[in-house]
Order: C-alpha cells, then structure tokens, then sequence
C-alpha cells in the first residue's frame, strides 16, 4: 500500500481525492489549510491545519511514510507550495503541481493586469467608483485606505470582526457562479470595475464573461511564481502521473 498526500481544498483536489480513492493499492490524503469555515471536504482521510514550515511539512511525510505529494492549492497559495516543494526534496519523494490554467485575455476584455494586491488597490485610485471585490477576506484591508470608492465584496466565509474593511457590502456566497447571477449583480449593483485574482478554472469564471458583455473594466492580479518541478494542468493528468509512479 502506497500514500498521497494531496494539499488543498481547491475543486481539483477534492475531485482528485474522489478519483484516487478508487486506485487499488494507493490511500489518499487530503490536507485542508483551515481557512474556510465550512470547506468543501474531499473524500477519504482529510488533515486540516497547517504544518509549520518545511520542517513540520517534512516531519509529517516521513511520520506517516508518504510516498507521494501532489499540490492541489489554490494558485496564490504560494507559501505552501514552496514549502511543499522543499519538504519533499527534504524526505526524497515524487512532487507533482496540479495547476490549473489562467484565464486569458480576449476581444472585448478590458483587462488591466498587475501582480500583486497592493497593485491592484493602487490601480483603483481616481479609476473607479463602484468596485466588485473577488480577492478573498485576507485581501480585503488593503484597500481599506481609498476614498471615495463603494466596494461590494464576495466572500465564503466573513471577515473577522478586528478587519479593517473598505466602505460597501459584504456578501457571503461560494461558487460555482452562474453567468445570469454576475450579469445581474454587476448591473443591480452599478458596478464600474471588478478586481479578481487569475486563478482559472470555470468556477468564477462567469464574472469576466459578464464583465465582457457589460463593457466593465477587470484588475486581474497576476499568479505568483511557482517553484520548478512536474506540473499538469487537469486532475486526469494527475491521476495518470500517480498511476505512473505506482507501476514503475
């Protein structure tokens, strides 16, 4: 019997987990970061909470002798997937990055890209009034300091109560988001500008198309760097890589 570990609580790691737990002679198990309240929980063993760095991501593979590491974290979650990275270097094990494309620009997009949060807020000032906020509750004191902009920011879960917020609305909703739903809050809303992360995938995928048909503007914050290593782009390809690595 063979052991995978899976971070993340994304879509593909949860349909990852359910597809590996039908693999003969291999468990999976699926680690949650704890962020979200109620998050979606793949099937199988599941791990939630951090680990302590490389050293306790390290000490857990060789604790519960895994033999295989697939990073299914979200794209921004960059710490964990360099530290992901380091600890498997660390205990001598296969590490794959299941990486979902980006979105990419096309005709009628009015995109203006930048790459980091503190970008995007600087991007809004005299750009904006009414402002869709899609970046998450860590992000959202960042743009608390703007004046002068109304913002409606979607969230899963609330912000804590001590977070400093920008002025507007705070709407707790969690995707898959259907194209009718984004057109309506855009207009009901009279949004000018959406901020988003390019995290890919058809999830929240539906707020650029929107975006698209409105003529509304969209700061799209670019991915941060990953570290080198094995990469795929769906979780059929990494059901494959992890079939490979049992028969060889």
């Amino acid at each position: 019997m063979k052991r995978v570990l899976i971070l993340g609580g994304t879509g593909d790691a949860v349909e990852l987990a359910a597809r590996v737990a039908s693999i003969p002679r291999i468990e999976a198990i699926a680690s949650l970061a704890g962020r979200t309240h109620q998050p979606s929980v793949p099937s199988g063993s599941v791990r939630i909470g951090g680990f302590g760095g490389v050293a306790g991501l390290a000490s857990y593979l060789h604790e519960m002798e895994i033999n295989f590491l697939i990073d299914a974290t979200h794209p921004f979650a960059s710490q964990i997937s360099f530290n992901a990275a380091a600890a498997a270097m660390k205990v001598g094990i296969a590490r794959l990055m299941l990486n979902r494309p980006v979105w990419k620009k096309v005709s009628g997009d009015r995109w203006l890209e930048v790459d980091n949060i503190a970008a995007a807020a600087a991007a809004l000032s005299n750009q904006a009034q009414r402002v869709f906020l899609t970046v998450g509750r860590q992000e959202l004191n960042t743009f608390a300091h703007l004046k002068g902009i109304w913002f409606l920011m979607r969230v899963i879960d609330p912000p804590n109560p001590d977070v400093l917020l920008p002025p507007g609305l705070v709407l707790c909703d969690r995707g898959p988001f259907a194209l009718d739903n984004e057109r309506e809050i855009l207009i009901h809303h009279k949004i000018d500008t959406i901020v988003s992360k390019n995290s890919g995938g058809d999830a929240t995928y539906a707020k650029i198309i929107a975006a698209r048909e409105l003529g509304v503007k969209v700061v799209m914050v670019n991915r941060p760097a990953t570290p080198p290593g094995e990469q795929v782009s769906n979780v059929e390809d990494a059901v494959a890589w992890l079939l490979d690595k049992l028969h060889n």
